[in-house]
Parts: structure tokens; C-alpha cells; sequence
């Protein structure tokens, strides 16, 4: 079976970070309320995609989404008549936020369910207050009628750009997700289905990612690799691959003196293999 990391990339959010042992102490820990994940980083909408990666690697039945900064929400599949009270005065409709968190409240009834709360910045500070009710005691009110929460089956994401509501951080476990990988890994030419004389290319790579500060991720790396084979020849060709495949990736660094050496062996190591397997193929 694939590792959470995997699973993630096959839902669009690829990593070098493992996020297994986060996950673990959030669905772990003992709760009355609902279990939640407050996702900060300096990804901007890359906080966005790990959650609702996140959300479906672990394989919930529903994950439902609402952004704060939306002004024009989608439109429910069933749009109710405007509703009247005893005094036969008009109610107004019911709002996004209450309409989609009383249908994750209804859901995890039965089913594993997943709510992302986006760009919590931008709601009124009342609309924290309430959502940390719902995370301590696990109910949601509107108007007059209150939806219970199936604390086993709800999980609660929470999104902000600036610091939650001191309550509210309190009552959630926090993970930091990065605008680029930070962690390092090394990658093998046998891993890419290659022989023990692209080494030397390899070793050169490392390098040349140590002195950016970054490892890309397996796609990005077997992007490059193949973009070395077929394209780039010269260091020129190499800094736009680089920009142009790795995520995150500093123009202005990879213009610097101080990479000219790394990248220029980068390059004489791939033209040396191409050299050695033009030799084994004739």
C-alpha cells in the first residue's frame, strides 16, 4: 500500500515532507468535539492543496470546501422557497458558511467527513467564536435549530493567512506546510532506470540543490533528468529548466555568481554520460 506522501502526490500536492506522524496525532487524540488542523505555511493556495489532498488521500466518504474571500458561493443543487416564520414574516436565506457546516454536520453522521474552512482571515471575528464551539462541543447552531457533530467521523481544516483566534489555535493541532521542500532526499540513478555511470550526474545535482537550499520532489527531479538528456547543453539551458520545473524556485539565486561552478559541473557530467551511452550504443 502507498504511504500517505504518495497518496497525496496522486491528488495533486507533491512533497519531500511526511506527514504521517502529524496526521496520527490529530486523528489520535482524544476528542468531544471535533478534530482539528490548523494549516499554516508560506505556500499561499499551497495550504489549499495539501488539505484538500490531504482530505482525499485518507479516503473520507465526503470533503466539503468554503472559502471566506468567495463573494459569489455555488449555488446549492437544491434551491429551497424562502421560508416564513409564525408572523408570516420572510427569513432571510440561509447563510454559506451555516448552510456548509450543517451539511458536514449531517454528513459525519454516517459518513467520514472532511471540512475545509478556507482564508479564516477574512471572516468576521463572531464566525471564529463559533467555529471554536463547534470544535470544543461539537454542535453548530443557526437560527433557532442546533446540528450535532459525530466526533468520530468529522475531521476539521482550518486555513488562515493571518493567526487564528487564540481559543481557536488552542483547540486545534497546528502543521506548517512550505512554499518548497525543505527536506532532503537522495535520489539513486537506479531509481530512474539508470546505470551506475549517471552517478557522477547525480552527485553533481546534489550538490548544485544543496547551494540553491532546496531538493525537488521524484517528478521534478525525473523531469530534469530528462531534460538534461534530451535539451539543455549549456548552464543558460539549465537555469530554465530548473525555474521552469521545481516549484518554488528563486530566479534571482539561480542567476547568482555562486552557482556557476555547481551548474556548469551539472552539465559536463551530463554530457559525459550522453557521451558514454552514445559509445555503448554504437
Amino acid at each position: 500500500m502507498s504511504n500517505l506522501r504518495e497518496r497525496m502526490a496522486e491528488q495533486g500536492f507533491e512533497s519531500n515532507e511526511d506527514y504521517e506522524f502529524q496526521l496520527r496525532c490529530l486523528i489520535e487524540s482524544p476528542t468531544r468535539g471535533v478534530r482539528t488542523l490548523n494549516i499554516e505555511g508560506d505556500g499561499e493556495r499551497r495550504k489549499t492543496a495539501f488539505a484538500t489532498a490531504l482530505a482525499h488521500a485518507i479516503g473520507v466518504a465526503h470533503v466539503l470546501y468554503h472559502d471566506f474571500t468567495d463573494k459569489k458561493p455555488p449555488v446549492p443543487a437544491v434551491i429551497l422557497p424562502p421560508s416564513r416564520d409564525e408572523m408570516g414574516r420572510e427569513e432571510p436565506p440561509i447563510e454559506p458558511l451555516d448552510s456548509i457546516v450543517s451539511e458536514a454536520c449531517a454528513q459525519s453522521e454516517g459518513d467520514s467527513t472532511v471540512l475545509i474552512l478556507d482564508q479564516l482571515q477574512a471572516a468576521d471575528f463572531r464566525e471564529h467564536i463559533r467555529i471554536h464551539r463547534l470544535a470544543t462541543n461539537g454542535y453548530w447552531e443557526v437560527r433557532d435549530g442546533r446540528y450535532e457533530v459525530n466526533p468520530h467521523h468529522l475531521l476539521l481544516f482550518l486555513i488562515s493567512e493571518e493567526p487564528l483566534y487564540h481559543a481557536l489555535q488552542k483547540a486545534s493541532f497546528r502543521v506548517w506546510v512550505n512554499r518548497v521542500s525543505e527536506r532532503e532526499i537522495v535520489y539513486r540513478p537506479e531509481a530512474f532506470g539508470l546505470d551506475a555511470d549517471a552517478q557522477p550526474l547525480f552527485d553533481a545535482l546534489s550538490r548544485l540543490f544543496r547551494a540553491l537550499g532546496t531538493t525537488p520532489t521524484r517528478s521534478e527531479f525525473a523531469h530534469i533528468l530528462r531534460d538534461l538528456q534530451r535539451h539543455a547543453r549549456t548552464d543558460e539551458h539549465l537555469r530554465l529548466v530548473l525555474y521552469g520545473r521545481t516549484e518554488g524556485m528563486d530566479r534571482r539565486l539561480l542567476a547568482s555568481e555562486a552557482l556557476v561552478e555547481p551548474l556548469n559541473s551539472v552539465i559536463e557530467a551530463a554530457r559525459q554520460l550522453l557521451v558514454t551511452e552514445h559509445i555503448e550504443a554504437s
